[in-house]
């Protein structure tokens, strides 16, 4: 079926799954949003809650209710929120999650395409690469159609951390966390730079307080997220944020360049394994992976990443 134009479907309703949803309203581009859950009494909540922001100054007039899979059928973007995240109370590792998430990926997934494979997913359960790999080649779907927020929140917030740094708009600053979502992230330095100005330079540019640490910051990066859990107990604004601005790339076929998560197929001497590289995003989902200039201890950063996500992987038996 043809896709009806800016429906969106938000798949899971619990804190990122709302968070999603508040964020996609304020786009002011979705005409229709629908919410799934497998408690049908949170997602009709959660969208009749939201309905009562429409009326409001400056809100968009969205048609805003909840649904089964069917609705999937003529759906322009599908993003899936679904299943447990990490707890305050557990271990800081999200490779906990794979086997917990790979059912609820296989219920989701087996829903979606008996109605679709038409739709963009964009896939924010963790872990999320694993959760990619296992999405874009056990259930036949198109796989530019399917990739994962990946290091685009790992990257936005090594974007604030530099800004914060130098005092900048983090808008000016250009630069990737790549590999995995998560623990094996890393800030590809040779990339970065604010407004043109290349990282080598940027302490005589912008006068920091102290010079520039890059073990530090990369660390970080990386704790940060442990930081918004354990004092939040969820991180949900800055992941909506992240999947809701692909969607925008979908909706809006912006060719906009992301790093997102997918299947790699040799990138790097990379097979087999999902992770995150500068991607191009326009409204058939992944148009061109680039495989940027690294270094060589950039390349040796994203092996090691690519072996740390496998692992999770093989836990989940998904490879051998």
């Amino acid at each position: 079926m043809k896709a009806t134009k800016n429906k969106l479907i938000i798949v899971g309703t619990g804190h990122v799954g709302s968070a999603v949803l508040n964020c996609a309203l304020s786009l002011n581009l979705i005409s229709e949003i629908v919410t799934i859950d497998k408690i049908k009494e949170k997602a009709a909540g959660e969208a009749l809650d939201s309905t009562h922001t429409t009326p409001f100054t400056y809100s968009p007039n969205v048609k805003i209710h909840s649904g089964g899979y069917e609705q999937c059928s003529d759906a322009k973007v599908i993003i899936i929120a679904a299943g447990p995240s990490i707890m305050p109370d557990e271990k800081s590792d999200r490779t906990v999650l794979a086997e917990r998430n790979v059912e609820v990926m296989k219920d989701v997934m087996s829903s979606i395409t008996k109605y679709t494979k038409d739709a963009v997913i964009i896939i924010i359960t963790n872990p999320l690469d694993t959760m990619v790999y296992y999405a874009e080649n056990y259930f036949g779907y198109p796989k530019n159609k399917i990739f994962g927020t990946g290091t685009s929140l790992d990257s936005s917030r090594f974007r604030r951390i530099i800004a914060n740094k130098y005092n900048v708009d983090p808008k000016n600053v250009h630069g990737y966390m790549l590999g995995e979502h998560g623990n094996s992230a890393f800030p590809t330095w040779s990339l970065l730079n604010i407004g043109g100005v290349p990282c080598n330079r940027l302490d005589e540019y912008f006068k920091p307080e102290e010079p520039l640490d890059r073990e530090k910051i990369a660390s970080k990066v990386v704790d940060v997220a442990y930081d918004v859990l354990h004092l939040k107990g969820f991180t949900s604004a800055g992941i909506a944020m992240a999947a809701c601005r692909l969607a925008k790339a979908v909706l809006m076929d912006e060719h906009s360049i992301m790093p997102v998560s997918t299947t790699l197929e040799g990138e790097y001497g990379l097979n087999d394994v999902a992770l995150s590289l500068p991607c191009i995003i326009t409204e058939n989902g992944v148009e061109k992976r680039i495989e940027v200039p690294l270094l060589e201890d950039e390349i040796a950063k994203l092996k090691a990443s690519a072996e740390n996500i496998l692992k999770t992987m093989r836990a989940a038996k998904l490879v051998k």
